[in-house]
């Protein structure tokens, strides 16, 4: 019965937001609704002291990044250098290939280690005016976004510096060039039948002659023909500059600040001293700070077109900021919610049942990650509960460590995109369309990313590469 009450949460839950409605609104209605029907003594405990606890800390954490992100997105957008880019990018590669252009543009700033939800922010104007401008429906840009972003960057290429990719590191002491050769493996198993399938969908679109679309909402301020560009060089810096000062701050703050940082928040009275875990926030300050020099890189350099609208355009950004941010941090709270009730300890359990240690791994892994609608929640909580069990079987199957990280690692990135998914949600939000609209080509770039793991599986099996 546990069980069945979990699932129906994540039934519920996953339907209202395929629907549309408000997930801020109906996170924790459905998280609250399974512990009424389990423990139901502990709604109000569960809501003040799990979901707004977790949802608050996620703003906390996050709501600066989703912030700057937007910022830098909008002043890339205003000052024109995201005009220019897209039409170097259509001078190189011809408008015909706009999907294959933003999928390496967004695989460039996730592995350079910039946040996925600040790539969908900041990328979104490009793929708006390419896809324009090669009349392929708007519809297609989420599905093009998500195979750029949300899949072989994140946690397949050995070295990138996701946090997906980063999590196996402290349970399976191996570091984030795991499994390198498997891992480009399932990155190009990704890469090229993503791009086969959206490749396929555009053609399909173009024979029954739809085009870009019209009415559309959030749009970015379409091309002026006679507008005099930036140059292309320029136009990029800001990017650049964004990916190198993540890396380099990355590797910097931690060193400046050492472990900890203490301070007295005051000096009347004796409060208890402020302590921060710099480890626990070293990669948000340097995305943060990464923000910061990329806007104003884009600042230094177009000053004057972007105060002309920034006012109306700061508020357009902080409200999509705002948005995102809260409906991530109440998936956040939901998935916390659910993994406390029995029956997702029920679901952990069954899925020890799951024969041949990598297979378990993967659909452990996975099966969490889409319950909680998060990649790095899924694999958290299941490499906290499991790991241990994993590391056993994988030691009497004389399987290397780096194998089940690398495993690990893309199936958290698997069914973890389901409709409820944070980003996702950010995803749809940013571009101004719906799940209804949207949603099936980035389930198909989940079906693609799910497969991937399964062959890395059986590539190892059958080659013994690592």
């Amino acid at each position: 019965m546990t069980l069945l009450i979990v699932i129906a949460a994540l039934v519920f839950l996953m339907f209202v937001a395929y629907r549309g409605y408000s997930v801020i609104l109906f996170a924790p209605i459905a998280a609250l609704g399974a512990v009424l029907l389990t423990e139901p003594n502990l709604v109000a405990p569960m809501f003040t002291g799990l979901f707004m606890d977790k949802m608050v800390g996620f703003v906390k954490s996050y709501f600066p990044v989703f912030l700057l992100g937007a910022v830098f997105g909008k002043v890339i957008e205003l000052s024109g250098f995201s005009k220019s880019i897209v039409s170097s990018v259509i001078k190189i590669v011809g408008a015909k290939r706009a999907m294959l252009s933003i999928v390496l543009v967004c695989a460039l700033l996730t592995y350079g280690g910039v946040s996925l939800f600040v790539v969908v922010f900041a990328v979104y104007p490009f793929a708006a005016e390419l896809f324009r401008q090669g009349d392929i429906p708007k519809r297609l840009i989420p599905g093009t976004i998500a195979l750029g972003a949300f899949t072989f960057t994140m946690d397949s290429l050995p070295g990138t510096p996701q946090i997906q990719n980063v999590i196996p590191t402290t349970f399976f002491n191996t570091n984030i060039y795991a499994a390198p050769i498997l891992g480009i493996i399932g990155s190009l198993f990704i890469l090229i039948m993503g791009m086969m399938y959206l490749e396929w969908r555009r053609r399909s679109a173009h024979t029954s002659g739809e085009g870009y679309g019209t009415n559309h909402h959030n749009e970015p301020v379409a091309f002026d023909a006679t507008e005099k560009l930036t140059n292309p060089l320029i136009a990029v810096l800001p990017l650049i500059v964004v990916a190198l000062a993540n890396r380099s701050l990355t590797e910097w703050l931690p060193s400046f600040y050492g472990k900890t940082v203490s301070f007295i928040p005051a000096v009347i009275g004796s409060p208890a001293p402020v302590i921060q875990e710099v480890s626990k926030i070293a990669a948000i300050w340097a995305v943060e700070g990464a923000l910061l020099l990329g806007i104003l890189t884009v600042i230094v350099f177009a000053h004057k077109r972007i105060f002309a609208s920034f006012a109306e355009g700061s508020k357009a950004a902080v409200s999509g900021a705002l948005l995102a941010s809260m409906n991530t941090a109440s998936e956040y709270g939901f998935g916390a919610v659910i993994a406390a009730l029995p029956g997702f300890l029920v679901v952990a359990d069954t899925l020890k049942a799951v024969p041949n240690v990598l297979v378990n791994e993967a659909v452990t892994v996975t099966a969490l990650a889409g319950i909680t609608g998060s990649a790095s929640g899924g694999l958290g909580i299941a490499l906290a509960a499991m790991s241990d069990y994993f590391i056993q079987g994988a030691q009497a199957a004389g399987i290397s460590m780096e194998v089940l990280h690398r495993v690990a690692s893309m199936a958290s990135g698997g069914m973890d995109t389901l409709p409820h998914n944070g980003a996702v949600i950010t995803l749809l939000a940013v571009t101004g369309l719906t799940h209804k609209v949207a949603y099936k080509d980035i389930f198909a770039i989940t079906c693609i990313k799910t497969m991937a793991v399964f062959l890395v599986i059986a590539t190892y099996f059958l080659t013994g590469w690592v």
